[in-house]
């Protein structure tokens, strides 16, 4: 494990939490990898606290379905399958759809140009094939689009699936030969909310999750060759 994987003690909050969202963001983010054991003295460790948070993070990591207990093995991060992988997109290519249409009656002209700046960013981060840049900045992106909806109940929906999304979006951009593919749905995605096009733009929303889907069974599949190699 690296450097970068610290935990943030500016938080408010019970040291058990603290750890438990360090592991958890570590997973969503990449840091810890698919079928990477978590083993709770180093964990301690490098955390510096004692086995008894890291225990249970894990256990709550596990009923979020993102650690698995192998018998004689311990607890690892999970698998991403296609399945799963499905069951989220599934949910969120509905509420794209929804936040681009209500996007095109409700964005004021300075979430517009917030907007446009920000598929400016993406490029921009598109450039440094940096992945943990390319999702923040794509992160960014969508998150105008929500917050524009002005509903406070899809907005906290679409936040609870986006922090599942993080996984399957780093192993989409992988994938380097759709990076100039995002660039232009996200284009087509801002021009249709501009022009206030809600057919054109929720049909663009959903496009966008479907490739993403296709790209990241191709990245699964690849990934499980290489595992058997």
């Amino acid at each position: 494990m690296q450097d970068y994987f610290q935990m943030d003690m500016s938080e408010f909050l019970p040291l058990r939490d603290v750890v438990f969202n360090t592991l958890r963001q570590a997973i969503l983010t990449g840091e810890l990898k698919p079928g990477e054991r978590l083993m709770e003295i180093h964990l301690a460790n490098k955390l510096g606290v004692s086995r008894t948070p890291i225990r249970e993070a894990i256990r709550k990591l596990e009923l979020e379905g993102l650690v698995t207990m192998i018998p004689r093995r311990g607890a690892e991060v999970a698998q991403i399958t296609e399945k799963s992988m499905n069951d989220v997109l599934e949910v969120r290519r509905a509420l794209d759809a929804l936040c681009a249409e209500l996007a095109c009656d409700r964005i004021t002209e300075d979430g517009l140009e917030t907007l446009k700046k920000a598929c400016v960013a993406f490029e921009a981060a598109i450039r440094t094939k940096d992945a943990k840049k390319i999702a923040q900045a794509d992160v960014a992106l969508h998150d105008i689009i929500v917050q524009a909806t002005g509903n406070q109940r899809l907005i906290q929906l679409v936040h609870n699936l986006s922090e599942q999304m993080y996984r399957y979006r780093f192993e989409y951009i992988k994938d380097i030969s759709q990076h100039e593919n995002l660039v232009e749905e996200h284009r087509i995605i801002y021009e249709s909310i501009l022009k206030k096009d809600k057919k054109t733009a929720a049909e663009a929303a959903r496009i966008h999750i479907d490739n993403q889907e296709k790209a990241i069974i191709r990245q699964i599949r690849l990934d499980r060759q290489e595992v058997k190699k």
